[in-house]
């Protein structure tokens, strides 16, 4: 007679068993046997482990982390565990534990690869992306077959700027693991990046025929379809990443600026909200004790804290509204930041002017400057395009008007020359990938404008600002250029220069909406993949009555803008108005 087997016997079969199981992929089976283990003993280190690893496995990576966790109070000593741990809560967004626990795991084994990818991982999150590159590259000299590491590397380099770096990364990863959707994806990324959205979209699509389901990759072929002006298509890409995952942030975010550009203004305004959710802007929610107010309550006797957002050419777009909300009834209080303070302090309809970061008064009720437009249901035929709604100081307009005329001969024989202000760059925003994008699509060099200052009886003026400001001293064009801008302190400063100009040429930045918002014409030199407030194939835009487009034919194009530019600025100055 056969000796009955002991506890340990027992759950040792039991374990040899679920193991088999789980590697032959019969996880619900496997995951029956590490409970019936665990029943037993329920302190049974090796079966929480398996157990969690076969809880991330099937994508529940709460109970996951529980069951590791639980694995690691009975043996703290398994770098594995802390490694697949720290893997877990970077999927959960806990970045800092994450790291925490990568460290871990790298204390008791220096030399593992995992554990230095998972650690580049939660670095990256962290925006520590030269400290997340370091980490990867140590992973790839100790495993350089670790495909994972040289896609997530990409990622990093991508965030850099470094796009020929990043695309060679994710050919290393390809050529690890031909099928691995999210180096294609991040491949079809950096193609975007480098302005070949064809590329790209092949890209994507080879990624979508291997995961299908893959939310990223048909919000990825989204941007590219725009990127190829195939509006219709992205929307339609959009629809299958959302009905896949309803609450994809990403896609809601991209449908939005689609349809905002298609002038599908009832729909995009309401996805536009989905803003508040991307984990860019989010940090940026306030979050007042005061009901958030988008039209659906009177305001008649109450007061309403007016706040901006995101740029200053955002504020000066938006604040417009705030004559209409002063309409209903309402005290209106406008929060901005200080540089547009003194220029706002013209702006009909607002009672009290608030610099961002002071202390706030009472107030009833709240509203973003850009959730206005849903608040008041605005379309094409309904936007507030009153002109002009703000004003340059009368005082300061007369001391730059004795300015110009005291340092420039106004009278040649042609007649009085030309004003015109140039803005060649907008913003650089380097820090943020996304940004630093659209800065480099829409900005160009100073010399790309040397076309237009061949031109007669032209008086040019700088009006730029910022990182890019010095490209025209460092020009042999600087003479055609007269350069106050020491002088420009803030926007009012601004706006009593450019209200002496007869003609403002800008690329899209917030000098070209200053322009608009005092109804100075203004000529605006527009990317290919334009911004959503432009609207598509109009040289016109109902924003801003004073404006017209000079759009890009293709990405990158700017020398035909150029060119048209030069055209209608040599016939406009022919008979200056």
């Amino acid at each position: 007679m056969s000796k009955p087997a002991s506890l340990p016997q027992q759950l040792d079969h039991l374990l040899r068993q679920a193991v088999a199981l789980q590697q032959n992929g019969a996880l619900v089976e496997a995951e029956e046997l590490y409970r019936e283990i665990l029943d037993l003993k329920p302190k049974h280190g090796d079966a929480l482990r398996w157990l969690g690893e076969l809880a991330l496995q099937t994508g529940r990576l709460h109970d996951g982390v529980d069951l590791l966790k639980k694995a690691l109070a009975v043996n703290p000593k398994q770098p594995a565990v802390h490694s697949n741990l720290a893997y877990a809560l970077n999927a959960l967004q806990r970045h800092d534990e994450a790291l925490a626990c990568a460290e871990r795991a790298l204390v008791t084994q220096p030399k593992f690869a995992d554990a230095l990818n998972n650690r580049g991982n939660a670095l990256a999150a962290l925006n520590r992306p030269l400290d997340a590159l370091a980490s990867y590259e140590r992973a790839l000299s100790l495993a350089p077959e670790l495909a994972a590491a040289w896609n997530n590397r990409a990622c990093v380099l991508r965030d850099l700027g470094r796009y020929a770096d990043a695309l060679d990364s994710c050919d290393k990863a390809l050529a690890l693991q031909p099928n691995y959707p999210d180096a294609w994806s991040n491949r079809g990324n950096v193609l975007g990046d480098l302005n070949q959205p064809d590329e790209a979209q092949r890209c994507y699509q080879r990624a979508l025929e291997l995961a299908p389901g893959f939310v990223d990759a048909w919000n990825n072929l989204g941007l590219a379809q725009i990127d190829l002006n195939r509006r219709e298509a992205a929307l339609s890409s959009y629809e299958r990443a959302l009905t896949l995952n309803p609450a994809s942030v990403e896609a809601h975010w991209n449908q939005s600026l689609c349809l905002l550009q298609m002038g599908r203004f009832e729909t995009g305004w309401r996805e536009y909200e989905w803003r508040w959710q991307r984990s860019r802007i989010k940090a940026g929610k306030r979050a007042f004790a005061q009901p958030l107010w988008l039209g659906d309550f009177p305001l008649d006797g109450k007061t309403i804290l007016l706040h901006a957002e995101q740029g200053l050419g955002d504020t000066l777009q938006f604040c417009r509204y705030a004559t209409l909300v002063a309409g209903l009834g309402a005290k209106v209080v406008l929060e901005a930041p200080g540089a547009l303070l003194r220029l706002l302090s013209t702006l009909d309809g607002v009672d009290q002017l608030v610099e961002a970061g002071q202390p706030l008064p009472p107030f009833d009720c709240h509203c973003p400057l850009l959730s206005l437009p849903l608040a008041f249901n605005t379309n094409e035929a309904s936007m507030p395009a009153v002109k002009p709604y703000l004003f340059a100081q009368p005082a300061a307009v007369s001391e730059w008007r004795e300015r110009i005329e005291h340092d420039h001969v106004t009278d040649t024989q042609a007649g009085r020359p030309l004003k015109v202000g140039l803005v060649w760059a907008g913003e650089n925003r380097a820090h943020v990938a996304e940004l630093r994008k659209i800065d480099a699509r829409r900005s160009l060099a100073f010399e790309q404008f040397a076309p237009l200052l061949a031109l007669p009886n032209v008086r040019f003026f700088s009006v730029q600002k910022g990182a890019a400001a010095p490209q025209l001293a460092d020009s042999a064009h600087r003479e055609r250029v007269a350069d106050y801008t020491d002088l420009l302190h803030d926007f009012a400063d601004t706006a009593a220069l450019v209200a002496n100009l007869d003609l403002l040429i800008s690329v899209d930045t917030s000098t070209a909406h200053l322009a608009g918002a005092l109804d100075k014409p203004v000529w605006i030199l527009n990317r290919f993949d334009t911004c959503w407030r432009w609207l598509l194939e109009r040289s016109d835009t109902p924003w801003y009555p004073s404006a017209r487009l000079f759009r890009q034919p293709a990405l990158g194009a700017w020398d035909s803008v150029i060119d048209a530019v030069r055209d209608a600025l040599a016939e406009l100055s022919v008979s200056p108005s």
